[in-house]
């Protein structure tokens, strides 16, 4: 058995794709038969570079049974085109590396649909049977992500590549229930399921071991409100949090750490308004965001005003709710219900609104309160078994 892997981005990478396909990749190789191989082909950190030496480009894992490839892209920044430049630079490589090999299965997780195309590529040449991981509404989102009408012009083509590439698929996993109507009107006679994203293991142990208890925000300190994530168009941090931060000026320290392409709008708004109540990091390994989790009173979290992220489930949500931390967070339709029926101690307000932000703040009890259930429930280790026990069952068609 032989099975081959598509992700993007793999750690030491710090995105949330990374950290979902190492998830998987290591469910899969505890559940791998006796002779059988997993290639995994990724790419080298371009994004969000935080080490000091670039990881190999081969290594073996898991005693032999898994195989990773990491491949040197060039481009990779925040900006649309330098994206476009990275990922046609590891297609190219791919295709390259794949030629004349065979496989039994092709697994592609895939956010914005070019990963799961070059899975379906992929797998076409060599025969194989199609997984797909999609993790976002590429092509709902694109009319509101590129400027100058340039999406809605790109997206009847982008269409035409999602249903290409959906049709094949012997079965699809969508990371948000939020995304069901979009994909099941569009494909009724595909598969779905619906293995989402989790609470991964370092933030579980940190839970269980009463890391992030400690005292209750007291006294006339400024409370210590942490925003940690992607600052790109999706987030929209930059339309909300200087207002915001002006609005709280003399109750509210906030800290931002992340990157992408609106953290250049959002230094120059915090400038031009001259606020100094907010503090911005570049992106940390794991280990400076637990301690970083652990000294804030307050996780705050946004999505903009774009009515394709209604559907979405952000993964940072989980990673907020495992640290027991009040959560005020700015969002509307399916991640806002997620977050009313399973996150306690947890507010959410209209994106962009500024006032019920600060309503929102004022509801929040504003103490460490452990979501053991959530924890239990959520837990990424639990959600890849069960996908990784899924994926298999097709190659012995059991599914």
């Amino acid at each position: 058995m032989r099975l081959l892997l598509l992700g993007f981005y793999y750690p030491p990478d710090i995105s949330a794709g990374a950290f979902r396909t190492e998830a998987l990749v290591g469910a899969l190789a505890n559940r791998l038969p006796e002779g059988a191989e997993l290639h995994v082909i990724t790419t080298m950190p371009s994004r969000y570079v935080t080490h000091d030496s670039p990881p190999p480009e081969e290594e073996t894992l898991f005693s032999g049974s898994v195989r990773l490839t990491r491949l040197p892209v060039s481009g990779g920044g925040h900006g649309f085109a330098s994206q476009v430049r990275a990922f046609a630079s590891y297609a190219a490589q791919v295709r390259r590396l794949t030629k004349g090999e065979t496989y039994d299965l092709v697994i592609a997780t895939s956010s914005r649909l070019a990963t799961a195309v070059l899975g379906r590529w992929v797998a076409r040449q060599c025969g194989a049977k199609l997984y797909l991981d999609i993790r976002d509404n590429f092509v709902a989102n694109l009319p509101y992500v590129l400027p100058g009408g340039a999406g809605r012009l790109l997206a009847p083509g982008f269409g035409w590549l999602e249903r290409w590439t959906l049709h094949q698929a012997d079965r699809i996993n969508l990371v948000s229930r939020g995304f069901a109507p979009y994909y099941q009107a569009r494909y009724p006679s595909r598969r779905f399921t619906w293995h989402t994203n989790g609470i991964d293991r370092p933030f579980v142990e940190a839970a269980e071991s009463g890391f992030f208890e400690r005292r209750s925000c007291r006294g006339n300190e400024p409370l210590k409100v942490l925003y940690a994530g992607n600052l790109g168009a999706g987030q929209g941090i930059e339309h909300v949090l200087p207002s915001l931060a002006e609005r709280l000026s003399q109750r509210v320290e906030f800290t931002v750490i992340g990157a992408g392409a609106g953290r250049a709008t959002l230094c120059r708004a915090l400038g031009e308004r001259s606020i100094k109540n907010v503090q911005l990091q570049a992106p940390v390994p794991r280990e400076a965001l637990l301690e970083a989790y652990r000294a804030a009173d307050v996780l705050f979290l946004h999505l903009n005003t774009l009515p394709s992220l209604e559907s979405v489930l952000p993964s940072k949500l989980f990673e907020y709710a495992a640290t027991g931390r009040p959560i005020w967070a700015g969002l509307a339709g399916f991640p806002a219900r997620f977050v009313r029926e399973e996150i306690e101690n947890a507010t959410v307000f209209a994106p962009g609104d500024v006032e019920a932000a600060v309503a929102a703040l004022e509801q929040l009890e504003l103490h460490c309160r452990p979501r053991w259930t959530f924890v239990t429930k959520w837990r990424r280790d639990r959600i890849m078994d069960e996908m990784a026990t899924e994926i298999l069952a097709l190659v012995t068609n059991e599914a």
